[in-house]
């Protein structure tokens, strides 16, 4: 994580920022995202954030009803249009690798750094929309692992065995050990298959401790009511 070791306070990050709405998406510190972009008006956005800042920000919209445009990174979708109401919490990120196809789609890794509240927009005659990002209540995200020993890492690993066991599903129980408990929160947060609002309370909780305990109630619903979810973890 070198190239994030630039983002040390609220006063390294950028004011204004690009955002990308996506249904069903949230991005959190020190994990990554892949987006498979093709829409002009992101295509664009991506073209302009990689000869600036390189930072943008992944945002939910925040109703369901709200029309949408192509789907992107599989079941993901971006409302049309500029007018769509978003959530208040997002999470900026920044491009840490990209690809161009020959379809004219870029593949974007992003790597989250810290969440903010939106505090407004920026009128622009962009195609996408910029938002003005207030980071102070989220300050602490820039320290990387905070929070990890209050965490109850062996309740997490319990209730990710049950339900990927429940699902006739593996995954590496070696690569899991090795990774930092912070790690594991926030990448089961990004990589799990729940809703808009579930992956929106997941990412608005007040602490890495918050956040694991959210992930333990979804899996026990979710085992409670023998629903068929995808894989928290492949």
């Amino acid at each position: 994580m070198a190239t994030l070791d630039r983002y040390r306070t609220i006063d390294d990050l950028p004011r204004e920022m690009p955002l990308f709405p996506l249904r069903g998406a949230i991005l959190l510190p020190r994990v990554t995202l892949p987006l498979n972009v093709f829409e002009p008006r992101y295509l664009q956005m991506i073209d302009d954030v990689l000869a600036g800042s390189r930072m943008l920000a992944i945002v939910q919209p925040e109703h369901d009803s709200e029309p949408l445009g192509g789907a992107l990174a599989g079941s993901r979708d971006s409302p049309g249009g500029k007018s769509a109401s978003l959530h208040r919490v997002a999470c900026a990120g920044r491009v840490t690798a990209f690809q161009e196809l020959d379809d004219g789609r870029m593949l974007v890794t992003l790597t989250g750094i810290s969440r903010f509240a939106i505090a407004g927009e920026v009128e622009t005659g962009k195609a996408y929309r910029i938002g003005r990002c207030d980071y102070r209540p989220f300050s602490h995200d820039l320290v990387s692992g905070l929070g990890e020993s209050d965490v109850d890492r062996e309740a997490l690993l319990s209730a990710l065995k049950a339900y990927l066991t429940a699902n006739n599903l593996s995954t590496d129980w070696g690569a899991i050990a090795k990774s930092s408990t912070e790690f594991l929160v926030n990448a089961l947060s990004v990589m799990s298959p729940y809703g808009a609002a579930e992956k929106q309370a997941l990412l608005e909780a007040g602490s890495l401790k918050e956040r694991a305990e959210v992930l333990v109630a979804l899996a026990e619903m979710d085992l409670a009511t023998n629903g068929n979810p995808g894989a928290m973890m492949q």
